[in-house]
């Protein structure tokens, strides 16, 4: 066996996860890496391959029939390697915290934060496995999880963690700078629209409840995408408080109007009963919702500061 003929580990990653999901983001946000990256890493195996993965069509990207075989196979060789290192690394299964959540969430919210629990806690060997498929306590090697959903989980623990609110942001300098005053004045501008955030719910709760769900221009499938919209000016998009909240405090995205929009869904801390009273899930449980309490009132600073910043911006006239 010739391993020099084996493509780079990293291009394979790059790879399943693109295909699994279809997406070069989403498989960016699972990996904690740029969009670029994932890009460049199946460019470079398509290359070393000489074949063509992924049928690009603009910002979508879709398997050839050469990937969709690949990518059975190289699942089914990874799957593989990941069971023979979870049973050498089973000795040491009471040092290892492994904890799901979503992509986005993971990303966002988690990866800005998680260096204050690794530095806090040194002694857990802390595995983040960001996935939206939801958690298996029974098949998967998962201590915790945190899912976004209505907090039925029969069979698991769950504690209620964060409640969402939707609220329309945008780049301060979108529109030249001159930013709506009041809701109404946003139907002539460009709001961006969501497969996972509707726009009539905030209508609603805004007292617009004669106008229609959005209908035209571009829809994104991938909240992270929609933010980046949002920050490069393309438009208004409707965020969630959760994901928005770095580009609000770092100023790059401004609320619009102090109205929220209600969520169904909220967050949760869930795992199995068992799991809840062992030290290393305990402490990772603890830690989150010390971070959580501190979001909160790091948010309403940023969307103070935010507000203070776009009202500085105006001209004299109009404010």
């Amino acid at each position: 066996m010739d391993l020099r003929e084996l493509p780079a580990l990293n291009a394979i990653k790059a790879f399943e996860a693109a295909a699994r999901h279809e997406s070069f983001s989403r498989a960016a946000d699972e990996l904690f890496v740029t969009h670029g990256a994932v890009s460049h890493q199946i460019r470079a195996l398509e290359a070393d391959l000489g074949v063509t993965l992924f049928a690009r069509d603009g910002k979508r990207v879709r398997l050839t029939d050469t990937g969709r075989r690949y990518a059975t196979q190289v699942r089914a060789a990874l799957a593989a390697l990941l069971d023979a290192t979870r049973e050498i690394r089973a000795g040491d299964r009471e040092r290892r915290l492994v904890v799901s959540m979503l992509t986005s969430f993971a990303a966002r919210w988690v990866t800005p934060r998680i260096g204050r629990f690794i530095e806090a806690h040194p002694n857990w060997d802390l595995e983040l496995l960001s996935t939206n498929a939801l958690t298996d306590f029974a098949r998967d090697d998962v201590d915790a999880a945190i899912r976004f959903g209505y907090g039925r989980y029969p069979g698991l623990h769950a504690e209620l963690l964060l409640e969402e609110i939707f609220f329309p942001a945008c780049s301060p300098r979108f529109n030249g700078g001159k930013l709506p005053r009041n809701p109404r004045e946003m139907m002539k501008l460009a709001l961006l629209r969501s497969d996972d955030e509707l726009w009539r719910p905030w209508f609603d709760a805004a007292g617009l409840d004669d106008l229609p769900e959005p209908k035209r221009g571009v829809l994104y499938q991938d909240s992270s995408n929609l933010l980046q919209a949002a920050m490069d000016g393309q438009g208004i998009a409707l965020v969630r408080r959760s994901l928005a909240m770095h580009e609000i405090a770092a100023g790059r995205l401004v609320r619009l109007f102090d109205i929220d929009g209600p969520s169904p869904w909220s967050y949760y801390f869930i795992c199995p009963p068992h799991m809840l009273h062992t030290e290393r899930v305990q402490a990772f449980r603890n830690w989150i919702f010390e971070e959580v309490a501190s979001f909160k009132l790091l948010f309403q600073r940023a969307c103070e500061e935010g507000s203070q910043r776009a009202r500085q911006a105006l001209p004299a006239d109009e404010t």
